[in-house]
């Protein structure tokens, strides 16, 4: 597949894919994606749907997830792995960025980029990441005011609203923030840091026909489950944010670790995707075929192979 072949393009608004993935029953899984590779990744390995995280986007910049990042900033990444990927892409707009107007341009942005879907929280400025401790709630009624602005904004984006009221307000605080956000226009709710399965059962319980999104998120407050736990819990999406960015993360640690102890990186090369890997993963041979003017590239080390065929 290349973006640059019309005919290798999805096909409909990114939106209404998005939709009808969540609408067609089972439980939509969406692995975290923190750009371009990690998504062709994820769809060679069967996911039909991606989650960018505010948490692994701003972690992957060397910045804290503070809300500090802008919606341009945001929209460079939706814009690499939609077009990697051509797969449908629920992002994480923190809090929208602003108010009701600024909320209004996050959505228009992020259409614009390729994202499928959004999800809002609410929380206030300077926000902190879900599973964290004294988060501070935005009044509901100003956040079903964002959903609102979202929900006039979008063509076809798919609108989740978040509550964090959880920790703080209990369950009754959380169904309550969440049947007015449906009412003011959202199609899914994001109860966020539950703790138990107990919880995730009642909250699902309490929010009969209402699309639900779990996060399955590593070192937090949620106890691990299965995509096939969460779906019988009631759930209809689930979301791993930032496992791929920990796990590369980790194995560059190891590398830089090992550079600079050895001052050669000879020891990773079994840890390292290959040259040959990594052109059939970003589709080096079908962008070449796009141009005849381009040599076809031959892998060192693949020279005899290609000259006896």
């Amino acid at each position: 597949m290349s973006y640059l072949v019309a005919s290798d393009l999805p096909q409909g608004a990114a939106g209404e894919r998005f939709r009808a993935l969540v609408e067609r029953g089972g439980i939509l899984a969406l692995p975290g994606a923190h750009n371009g590779m990690a998504a062709l990744q994820a769809k060679a390995a069967g996911f039909e749907a991606l989650y960018l995280s505010g948490a692994a986007m701003t972690a992957s910049m060397g910045l804290p997830d503070l809300g500090i990042i802008t919606v341009d900033e945001v929209s460079f990444f939706i814009r690499q792995i939609a077009r990697a990927s051509g797969l449908p892409l629920l992002v994480d707009g923190d809090t929208g960025y602003g108010e009701a107007l600024n909320v209004m341009h996050m959505v228009r942005a992020f259409e614009d980029a390729g994202a499928g879907a959004v999800h809002i929280e609410d929380q206030l400025l300077p926000k902190k990441c879900g599973h964290l401790n004294d988060k501070k709630l935005a009044d509901a009624r100003d956040m079903a005011a964002k959903v609102a602005a979202a929900a006039k904004a979008r063509r076809h984006l798919y609108l989740v609203a978040r509550t964090d009221a959880a920790a703080s307000e209990g369950l009754d605080g959380a169904v309550a923030r969440a049947k007015l956000y449906m009412e003011a226009g959202a199609d899914a709710i994001f109860p966020e840091a539950l703790t138990s399965a107990e919880m995730f059962r009642e909250f699902a319980a309490r929010m009969p026909g209402v699309p639900l999104l779990a996060n399955m998120t590593e070192f937090g407050r949620t106890p691990f489950f299965t995509a096939n736990a969460f779906e019988e819990m009631g759930y209809r999406m689930v979301i791993w944010p930032v496992s791929s960015l920990r796990v590369a993360n980790r194995a560059q640690q190891k590398l830089y670790e090992t550079l600079r102890r050895d001052g050669a990186t000879q020891a990773m090369v079994g840890d390292m995707q290959t040259r040959a890997e990594l052109y059939e993963t970003i589709g080096l041979a079908a962008y070449e075929a796009l141009d005849a003017s381009i040599v076809k590239t031959v892998v060192p080390g693949q020279e005899r192979e290609t000259d006896a065929t």
